[in-house]
């Protein structure tokens, strides 16, 4: 015969407690089971059961674990947790429960976590809620699988596809981890976060629930209809639109494309820095500009890039290549509503390409009509001649140089041996190109010249001449011909033999020193004439 003994709760219902396989009572409410406890778990926390329509006292078939079967609207605390369900078993001795049916458990006033199936250890105070799962905080919602809640830490686990939904935002990954008490996930596998505006993809990521910002820690790309984001490391503000992106980053704003080792942008100011190995590249106009520090503005739209600052524009085997302290650009609009660049370079400019090479202190370049224009003693140089004037203006056709006009003090030397330099001069200049090379020079207005006249490279007279204009030809970097027109007064006089002076007309210096002879020639600080004035700023050339 079975063992019964009979015991009375504090509500005064009795249950009868016996040694059969189950037994049914019921309770209205049940507030007493959770007092069944062994003595090696005296003194700890133990689950309580609130409330239970039918409790069933039994033995678990597979571990003979004494449990108490728990039906309907069952409610169950342990600290700061409040479980509800359906059904569940209360393991008493364990301090262990599973439940099943419409689980709900909220821990304090602001976390809900929803599923099919619950199973909690009230010793570790760890949760696995399976089926369904919703967990729900003041700042997300996430939907998943499978969770695994640390109670104690408040950190919630999912290792089978998650989505969690944060104000305008819906992050997806394979595996995550919550951190709720920082507001912080931690998503790996597949990231991916869909806003109105932009899709972010990462295979790893962190995201801050309350500031809505994502930090990068691996490849990551952010794709909006404005704006091309990647860096392998930094954050996003995707509530103000402000990163910090750095490691290989990448920014195209579908107008230029910026990269640098580290970079800054504001989206909403349209604003952005770039530090370091920084370089602009703009599609529109074949340009790249590079340097260590730019700055760009969205609206309006231009840059300014210094600190080893260097312009490239492409142009098939003959590119462009300009240095200067500082490269400003900016976009203006025509009459007509036509956009165009305007480049400008300021302090210590210096120009290389194949075919022409040139220095001055500042320098502006319009593509409205592709003219760049030199200012305060600019030089150029086109193979064996040097040009020199008080300012220039070299016009461009499809990138290629078309004419040159050198306004007042126009001077053009062409060395012919040591000590022999053949020298045109007068009020102004204009230089014409084919294939961008100097092919013809008309000096215009008190024209002067010496030309040394060779036969067999041998020195047999020099030609001193004066007119109102003057006609050059030149064929490979010499000058093959001059012409003089309108009143010439010169004489041609034989070479004096012993006499290593060689005449020059006022205001003639050779300065082939300064002469960039390749691309790293740009950079080199010591690359200036120590009888050259210290240059003054233009007063008419304006950063804006």
């Amino acid at each position: 015969m079975a063992e019964m003994k009979l015991l009375r709760n504090t509500f005064g219902y009795v249950i009868f407690r016996i040694s059969l396989p189950a037994f049914i009572f019921c309770s209205f409410p049940l507030d007493l089971l959770c007092q069944h406890v062994s003595g090696s778990q005296a003194g700890k926390k133990k689950i309580e059961v609130i409330h239970s329509a039918v409790g069933i006292e039994e033995l678990e078939r597979l571990t003979g674990r004494r449990l108490t079967r728990l039906l309907g609207d069952v409610s169950l605390k342990h600290n700061d947790i409040l479980m509800t369900c359906d059904s569940a078993h209360f393991y008493t001795g364990h301090n262990q429960t599973k439940a099943w049916g419409r689980i709900h458990m909220q821990q304090g006033d602001t976390l809900h976590l929803y599923g099919d199936s619950l199973f909690y250890d009230g010793t570790t105070q760890a949760a696995s809620v399976d089926g369904n799962v919703e967990l729900i905080d003041q700042q997300t919602h996430l939907y998943t699988n499978s969770v695994k809640y640390d109670v104690a830490n408040k950190i919630a686990r999912y290792n089978d596809h998650g989505k969690i939904i944060n104000g305008e935002n819906t992050l997806t990954s394979i595996t995550g981890v919550y951190y709720v008490s920082e507001n912080l996930y931690h998503f790996k596998d597949s990231v991916k976060i869909v806003n109105p505006d932009y899709v972010m993809t990462a295979d790893t990521m962190d995201y801050n629930s309350r500031s809505e910002t994502a930090y990068f820690t691996g490849p990551s790309e952010l794709v909006g209809d404005s704006l091309y984001l990647y860096c392998e490391k930094g954050w996003y503000d995707t509530k103000n639109d402000i990163s910090r992106i750095w490691k290989n980053s990448v920014i195209d704003n579908r107008q230029q494309v910026i990269r640098g080792d580290s970079m800054y942008y504001d989206g909403q100011a349209g604003f952005g820095q770039s530090f370091r190995n920084t370089s602009i590249t703009d599609t529109t106009n074949n340009i790249i500009v590079k340097g260590d520090y730019a700055w760009y503005s969205k609206t309006p739209e231009k840059f300014m890039v210094t600190d080893k600052a260097l312009f490239i524009q492409a142009s098939g085997n003959d590119s462009l290549f300009l240095h200067a302290d500082t490269i400003f650009a900016v976009t203006r609009t025509t009459a007509e509503g036509k956009n165009y660049r305007l480049v400008r370079a300021y302090f210590g400019t210096r120009i290389f390409s194949k075919n022409l090479q040139g220095k001055c202190d500042s320098l502006s370049y319009s593509f409205q009509d592709s003219v760049i224009r030199m200012y305060t003693l600019p030089v150029l140089w086109s193979d064996q001649n040097q040009l020199t004037a008080d300012s220039m203006a070299l016009f461009t056709v499809n990138r290629k140089a078309d004419r040159l006009e050198l306004y007042n003090s126009a001077f053009v030397a062409a060395q012919v041996d040591d000590i022999r330099f053949n020298q045109v001069k007068g009020r102004s200049l204009t230089g014409y190109f084919r294939d961008n090379e100097l092919y013809k020079i008309n000096i215009v207005g008190n024209a002067e010249t010496i030309y040394f006249l060779l036969d067999r490279d041998m020195v047999v007279g020099i030609n001193n001449a004066k007119c109102a204009r003057i006609e050059i030809f030149v064929s490979d970097g010499k000058i093959t011909g001059i012409n003089e027109y309108q009143s010439p007064e010169g004489t041609i006089d034989p070479p004096v033999v012993g006499n290593t002076e060689t005449p020059k007309l006022e205001g003639f210096m050779w300065l082939d020193k300064l002469r960039p002879k390749n691309i790293d020639d740009l950079f080199i600080k010591g690359l200036t004439d120590e009888s050259e004035p210290e240059p003054e700023p233009d007063p008419n050339i304006h950063l804006h």
